[in-house]
């Protein structure tokens, strides 16, 4: 996993050069701070604090340097995460899959129907793959947000199972833009609603196999520290949180650049 710097530590390193100006020749060939007298340490010191005060666009210059390499150094992590993990992100052979199965990028997302950014974001994605035509989609279940998200989940994993994944993709889009407490009625109501047959979807919610998908599916985050949703792959890229519609299209459209 990617430990990002402290932004202390990055500043310091920034600013030793000025012991070049104030530190003894020795010093020159190389900052260490932990053999510094207290005399240097103290010059050390005061010539930082005088040089930032006249120059104070300098910490801003070294907190956006700073933030771009930890940018990069997190994307060099998911990468491996997302090779590491490519079996079960992209063919676990139970996560329904939409939009074009041949197309030549894919979108994994995870999601928790209780989180307000997955519903957010669930008319974008789906626009993103319905206006491209090229798209495959997987949706991960990952219910993080307590018992309401879990049961949500089960029901949906439910319907795939009884239902297939036609049944699947309708709950799903009925379940993202429920607002009543996800109970017993108000999840046979939404499946009556969409032809479902909601008594039989209930009786398998507890099953053996729709613990088991969801089990996978948690151990799958937990390795790629997926701790909020949304979360996406994108081809061989992580992203971490809510993107708006033209940040996604950016961003396939760069995939097909590299690709």
């Amino acid at each position: 996993m990617f430990n990002p710097r402290p932004l202390s530590s990055v500043l310091l390193s920034s600013a030793a050069a000025l012991m070049l100006t104030f530190g003894t020749p020795a010093m020159s060939e190389g900052f260490d701070a932990s053999t510094m007298t207290d005399a240097e340490r103290t010059a050390f010191g005061a010539a930082v604090r005088a040089y930032l005060l006249e120059n104070p666009e300098v910490i801003f210059e070294a907190a956006a340097v700073y933030e771009e390499q930890q940018a990069a150094g997190q994307a060099r992590a998911d990468e491996t995460l997302v090779s590491d993990n490519a079996d079960a992100l992209y063919s676990d052979g139970f996560s329904w899959v939409g939009g074009n199965p041949d197309g030549d990028i894919t979108i994994v997302e995870f999601l928790d129907y209780r989180c307000g950014y997955c519903r957010k974001a669930h008319p974008e994605v789906a626009e993103l793959v319905e206006s491209d035509g090229n798209i495959r989609l997987i949706v991960k279940e990952y219910p993080i947000l307590g018992e309401a998200s879990l049961v949500s989940s089960r029901f949906a994993i439910a319907a795939q199972i009884v239902g297939g994944d036609e049944a699947y993709e309708a709950l799903h889009n009925g379940l993202i833009t429920l607002t009543a407490n996800p109970g017993k009625g108000p999840l046979l109501r939404l499946a009556d609603t969409l032809g479902l047959d909601g008594e039989a979807i209930w009786a398998q919610m507890d099953s053996e196999e729709v613990t088991r998908r969801i089990a996978e599916t948690r151990a799958l985050g937990q390795r790629m520290g997926i701790n909020g949703t949304p979360s996406f792959a994108f081809g061989d890229q992580m992203v971490r949180g809510y993107a708006p519609l033209d940040a996604m299209k950016q961003i396939v459209a760069d995939l097909r650049k590299e690709g």
